[in-house]
């Protein structure tokens, strides 16, 4: 199982994400890159790779429940626009990203409790829209970046932690190219003290 732990914005920042984004998918631009879907739009917390389910599962879904029960329901906020050199363009996660920063690195320490190895790499909280397919330049993400960079989302409040299966997809099945499905394999509310 290829699995990831995330926080997932609600259906309306998610719509008015997809409203914002819209009128930048289409064009020749936009088709050098392989935008998410609306149910792929999450902040990602810890990428935990393939995992054997039945040797780490149970750990981990005890570890991410104990996790859960330790951190408080957090407000954040999409605003602006980057990316990731010329491979990815994200939105910005905004709001009380130092929260979300001690959620993220106690959900790594959990995982690797449950027997799971992490890369180290340092938390960026962000939201992926797209990433670049061979023929993008760099001007691509960098353009599209800046004409993001006024949308800015409500804000939400994230209340649950999400244990989440990335399941591959042929490409025949989706217009313009391979992506992921998703599914939720196990979510917590956050109940931390305040």
């Amino acid at each position: 199982m290829r699995l990831f732990v995330a926080v997932t914005p609600p259906a309306a920042v998610l719509g008015e994400l997809a409203r914002a984004i819209g009128p930048l998918t289409t064009g020749a631009r936009a088709g050098r890159l392989r935008w998410t879907e609306a149910s792929g739009r999450h902040v990602t917390l810890a990428f935990l790779g393939a995992t054997d389910p039945g040797v780490t599962l149970p750990a981990l879904t005890e570890r991410l429940a104990r996790t859960a029960r330790r951190h408080p329901p957090m407000t954040l906020r999409l605003a602006s626009a980057g990316r990731f050199g010329a491979t990815v363009l994200w939105a910005a996660v905004t709001g009380e990203t130092a929260a979300l920063s001690r959620l993220a690195a106690s959900v790594t320490e959990g995982a690797r409790h449950a027997g799971i190895a992490l890369e180290d790499r340092p938390f960026r909280p962000h939201l992926t829209l797209a990433r670049a397919r061979p023929d993008a330049t760099p001007d691509d993400l960098r353009s599209l970046a800046a004409e993001l960079a006024p949308v800015t989302s409500a804000p939400w409040t994230a209340d649950r932690l999400q244990l989440i299966r990335s399941h591959a997809r042929s490409s025949s099945r989706r217009p313009g190219g391979a992506g992921p499905r998703y599914e939720t394999v196990g979510q917590w509310e956050l109940t931390g003290p305040q």
